[in-house]
């Protein structure tokens, strides 16, 4: 259930119990307040959190950016990117706040409240206001700290995932490791019509190639690949044989 203001008690211990839920006292609780008051019930738009959204959204960006570039040095801008973008998606923030709770402490009109469900946008809008009251109130590293704390999880596992993804980072690794080299790709075949080919792509490092791969487009053929030819490093048969 979302809350609305009502007497200045009721509202109090609502701000407290979003405070326990964040695990950060504010030192200025009109922060948390406007962060917490969408437009829907706000006197003034200029007074609902959607200044605050348009701030978080930046720092948001920033602290995830930053956390992927320090603790994940080898992967490449692509991978960095990808990652970022599921992070920071209205999908992820508005995930995360109802895990939290923060979807219960929220000043909501009443056309929005007696929904089945509050709005996605409204949700994840909420907890980059969140983001901006902290940063106003007590700064970046503040901020950074409470973001890092909360999506850490999320962040390991879309990582993971990324790397199980990505058997062409996974090879270039192991590779720049173990021979100081850097994986090539090349396309050994083609067939179909123009609107359905399938291509046929070869994995080499070196002088030395690795069993091909069929894929429906460049970019599947050379992931699978890759990924024969890390199984095949590994002393794994390789997962996508090919008619060669």
């Amino acid at each position: 259930m979302s809350s609305q203001p009502s007497d200045p008690v009721s509202e109090e211990a609502n701000l407290s119990r979003c405070e326990e839920i964040l695990h950060y006292e504010f030192q200025d609780r009109d922060l948390l307040r406007r962060a917490l008051t969408h437009s829907s019930i706000a006197v003034s738009r200029l007074s609902s959190n959607e200044r605050m959204e348009f701030l978080g959204d930046s720092v948001l960006g920033m602290v995830v950016c930053e956390t992927l570039f320090e603790n994940y040095p080898d992967f490449p801008e692509g991978e960095l990117t990808r990652i970022k973008s599921s992070v920071v998606s209205r999908s992820t923030c508005a995930r995360i706040s109802c895990d939290i709770g923060l979807d219960d402490c929220l000043y909501l009109g009443k056309g929005l409240t007696n929904h089945d469900g509050i709005p996605e946008s409204v949700i994840a809008g909420s907890f980059e206001g969140v983001v901006a009251a902290i940063y106003l109130d007590s700064g970046y590293e503040s901020a950074r700290a409470w973001l890092r704390s909360v999506l850490q999880e999320e962040i390991i596992r879309l990582v993971e995932q990324e790397e199980e993804e990505n058997f062409k980072s996974v090879l270039q690794q192991f590779a720049q490791k173990d021979f100081q080299l850097t994986p090539g790709y090349r396309l050994l075949d083609e067939k179909g019509p123009d609107h359905s080919k399938c291509f046929k792509v070869s994995a080499y490092i070196g002088d030395d190639y690795y069993p091909a791969a069929w894929g429906n487009t460049k970019k599947e053929a050379e992931q699978r690949a890759a990924e024969n030819a890390y199984a095949v490093l590994s002393g794994q048969p390789a997962p996508h044989p090919s008619d060669e």
